[in-house]
């Protein structure tokens, strides 16, 4: 349970590190490069990328972790496997529907008229908004908890866990191809089922933390799940942006 809302907000402006930054944007630009959003050729897609991290954050901060720390006091009586599915599924319908404000601004004021590429690119683009801004959140703390890389080669792999988990879920590979298959969702005229399959599935990745408290799962497992998971989510929302039904005679994105 997280006592303050205001204090999980405000850590994601402390202890910065160029480094934690850096590889945060890396891990960003790696994942992002396959879906090719227009960013320099449509250059307010980056004020969709800065809108989706702060919009997210303040979501999560401020509704999320009531909810959760509510849900988690009501259901202190069951299990931790079901008072589990509630809470990650609070945090996959609030977080896939904050990422997915620009998109739906932009769908309003487009007169509710965008091709089913342009739709999935705003949303990989607002998903690694909060992606790497979660990423350099995480790494941060990381760095300032006196890692060093004799850590490493004295511990192992499972020092580089917390790399690992940012690179491949947790933040930035889910939370591109998430946001992708909304905002492709969106365009298509299927904007709530395709919201509820990115909650649902950003769920399925939380559940996973679920598993490792229960001890059904060690962290070796979990690393293995998430990258599996996130593989899969994304090779599916990549197979959406470049089939050629999706990449032929549809309209370019417009600033709106």
């Amino acid at each position: 349970m997280i006592d303050s809302p205001v204090s999980f907000f405000v850590s994601f402006f402390q202890n910065p590190s160029a480094l934690g930054i850096g590889l945060a944007i890396a891990f960003g630009a790696v994942w992002l490069a396959g879906y090719r959003p227009p960013l320099f050729r449509k250059p307010w897609l980056w004020a969709d990328l800065a809108a989706s991290a702060i919009l997210t954050l303040s979501a999560v901060s401020f509704i999320q972790i009531p909810l959760q720390n509510w849900t988690e006091q009501a259901l202190s009586h069951v299990g931790i496997l079901v008072a589990g599915i509630p809470l990650v599924l609070l945090a996959g319908l609030v977080q896939e529907g904050s990422k997915l404000v620009p998109a739906v601004v932009y769908w309003w004021r487009s007169g509710k008229n965008i091709a089913p590429k342009a739709g999935l690119n705003i949303g990989a683009v607002a998903g690694a908004g909060f992606g790497i801004f979660e990423a350099q959140w995480a790494h941060n703390a990381i760095f300032a908890s006196e890692w060093t890389w004799a850590a490493v080669q004295t511990y192992g792999f499972m020092t580089l866990a917390g790399f690992w988990e940012r690179f491949f879920a947790f933040t930035v590979a889910t939370h591109i191809a998430f946001s992708a298959l909304a905002g492709y969702g969106l365009a298509r005229g299927w904007g709530w089922q395709f919201f509820l399959i990115a909650s649902v599935l950003h769920g399925l990745m939380n559940y996973s933390a679920v598993l490792v408290q229960a001890g059904l799962f060690t962290v070796v497992h979990l690393e293995i799940y998430v990258a599996l998971l996130a593989v899969l989510v994304t090779a599916w929302a990549l197979w959406l942006r470049w089939r050629k039904k999706a990449a032929t005679a549809e309209p370019t994105i417009s600033s709106p």
